[in-house]
């Protein structure tokens, strides 16, 4: 019974929010909308499970949605502070710099969400991930201290997601 489950729905979490987000993009809650949500939720992960990894163990959700909180702050405070150095500063005041941030993360999951909060928030891009995986290159628009932008982010981030990943 848990095989055939497994096999109709390889990621029941994202059926589900495949499912509200097409229900909450078509700005009106029907009956049709919704069954046609919840089939574009099954299907959809159906046909791309085989191109998908097997499903992270040990996941915490609360974990993660304080961790999606504290990312979705930080994006609105980035945001006034790039919009400060765009308005305030010349091209030839920024001091851009690239940082390694070696990793302690090794599940692709957390590796992926690392790189795309980074690169969600203004003012740093994640360009490029090592080819054995244990570290990230980043670019910062604006830092006098490259060490301190590594260490926020393996601090603010690695370190929440190693415990939601753990």
């Amino acid at each position: 019974m848990r095989k055939a489950f497994r096999w109709l729905l390889p990621h029941p979490f994202l059926t589900l929010l495949l499912a509200v987000v097409w229900v909450i993009l078509q700005n009106e809650v029907t009956a049709g909308m919704t069954v046609f949500g919840v089939i574009l939720g099954i299907i959809i992960p159906w046909m791309t499970s085989i191109w998908w990894p097997d499903t992270p163990r040990g996941f915490l959700l609360g974990r993660m949605l304080e961790y999606c909180l504290i990312v979705l702050w930080d994006i609105l405070v980035a945001n006034v502070q790039v919009a400060w150095i765009v308005l305030t500063r010349s091209n030839a005041s920024l001091r851009s710099c690239w940082v390694v941030v070696p990793l302690d993360l090794r599940q692709p999951e957390a590796i992926t969400i690392l790189a795309g909060t980074i690169t969600l928030t203004p003012g740093t891009v994640t360009a490029d991930l090592s080819n054995e995986g244990h570290s990230l290159l980043v670019h910062a628009l604006d830092t006098d201290d490259p060490d301190a932008v590594r260490d926020q982010i393996k601090s603010r981030y690695e370190a929440r997601l190693k415990e939601i990943f753990a």
